[in-house]
């Protein structure tokens, strides 16, 4: 039997009881869906994001180091990397302090080398801004990034 075809009927299998098992009422969205900070990701405030994530407070650390271009041509898709030389990492989260919503990603980290890499999107210049729990303490550290076209925010 072809392997891509054994894929595909697995896969539609796979589908097909998850399917049943939804409809019958065994598993529910909520149930199945990540849980998220929604009063986090709906502030429209820096310092209300900061705070719905327990982020206030956080002090300024050497072994954060966040990666971004000094100007981003396009704001739709900024890279930005992470990485977090810290013991006992928790989480890290990433602000864009001017979006209308400044919270862009929290991620919840477990076993692993401290290490973030996605693309943002930008709405105008501002503080890309990382906030580092490890170790029962909050640390944070950011870098300016320049919007010249096309951010999110117009």
């Amino acid at each position: 039997m072809n392997a891509m075809r054994r894929n595909v009927l697995k896969g539609a299998g796979g589908f097909g009881a998850l399917s049943v098992a939804v409809a019958a009422g065994l598993l529910k969205p909520t149930r199945v869906l990540a849980d998220w900070n929604q009063s986090a990701f709906n502030a429209t405030q820096k310092d209300a994001a900061l705070s719905a994530i327990g982020g206030e407070g956080a002090e300024s650390s050497d072994k954060i180091t966040v990666k971004a271009p000094d100007i981003a041509e396009n704001g739709a898709v900024v890279p930005v990397e992470i990485t977090a030389n810290l013991p006992g990492l928790e989480s890290i989260a990433i602000l864009s302090e001017k979006n209308t919503n400044p919270l862009v990603g929290l991620y919840k980290m477990t076993d692993t080398d401290g290490y973030l890499s996605t693309r943002i999107k930008m709405g105008a210049t501002a503080n890309v801004r990382a906030i580092v729990k490890a170790g029962g303490k909050t640390y944070t550290a950011a870098k300016e990034v320049k919007v010249t076209v096309g951010g999110c925010g117009g």
